[in-house]
């Protein structure tokens, strides 16, 4: 574990006891232990990051089960959008209780007057290498009865944005239905999150009943800290869609992530 100075350990505290509370996290005696550390955001708050690199280095990856992003321009003319966007996906689905070992963190005391406190995660961790795939998995497996009740709708779905769209606005009876199909999985919509009138905005576009835009149409290039490589490549994957920027052609950029240490 890294030396934090008092406050972030402070913060660092406060978090994990959030954790605790929402039962994303249990007391451990696991022998796999890796770093944790707090950043404060621009907002003010502090944000609670696992650095799992080591664990991910054990792992074969999943790969992603999505060659690329659907697409607006695939929506009939016309239709009528229901988009929702799931809540905590990460930490709504349970990890198997033989793998939470493995994810273990140690929280250490203020001047060490104290042994350090050891803690797993029992959902599916931010920072390990499999968990978009695992998450794109299961919200798929959650949708498979709507989608087979439901053959008329036309059903995206990528991540934890999931779109319906139907020649008419999707009755209220089939959204409770959809709603209900995914709290059967353990999976909740935040009401502020359904989208239900034009525009809509999805996956980076802004869309309405006869057109799309991306709704980012610029990128900023410069880069001097990790951080901004990071931010980079999020604005670049945000125009892919139509852009038509390539894996290969954003190696490159990625690579400038490997081994890195600062943020």
């Amino acid at each position: 574990q890294w030396p934090l100075s008092q406050a972030k350990l402070t913060q660092l505290y406060i978090l994990v006891q959030e954790q605790l509370e929402k039962k994303h996290i249990v007391p451990s005696q696991s022998p796999w232990n890796t770093p944790v550390f707090v950043i404060q955001k621009k907002s003010g708050k502090w944000r609670f990051l696992h650095d799992l690199r080591e664990v991910n280095n054990q792992m074969l990856p999943l790969g992603a089960l999505q060659p690329g992003l659907p697409s607006p321009a695939g929506l009939p003319k016309d239709y009528s959008l229901f988009i929702i966007d799931i809540k905590d996906c990460f930490s709504s689905i349970p990890l198997h209780p033989d793998d939470t070992k493995r994810f273990a963190f140690s929280v250490p005391q203020i001047n060490n007057s104290a042994p350090m406190a050891r803690y797993e995660w029992v959902v599916l961790p931010q920072g390990m290498k499999n968990s978009p795939t695992i998450c794109q998995w299961y919200v798929n497996q959650a949708l498979q009865n709507w989608r087979q009740s439901h053959p008329n709708y036309i059903t995206y779905h990528y991540m934890d944005d999931i779109l319906v769209a139907s020649p008419k606005p999707l009755p209220e009876k089939e959204q409770n239905e959809l709603l209900s199909e995914l709290q059967n999985w353990g999976l909740s919509v935040a009401p502020e999150k359904i989208q239900q009138i034009d525009p809509w905005h999805y996956l980076g576009f802004e869309v309405t009943k006869n057109r799309f835009r991306p709704l980012k149409l610029s990128l900023h290039p410069t880069i001097q800290t990790v951080n901004d490589v990071q931010k980079l490549i999020g604005d670049i994957q945000s125009v892919r869609p139509w852009a038509g920027i390539s894996n290969t052609e954003l190696e490159p950029l990625i690579d400038l992530l490997k081994n890195s240490t600062s943020i």
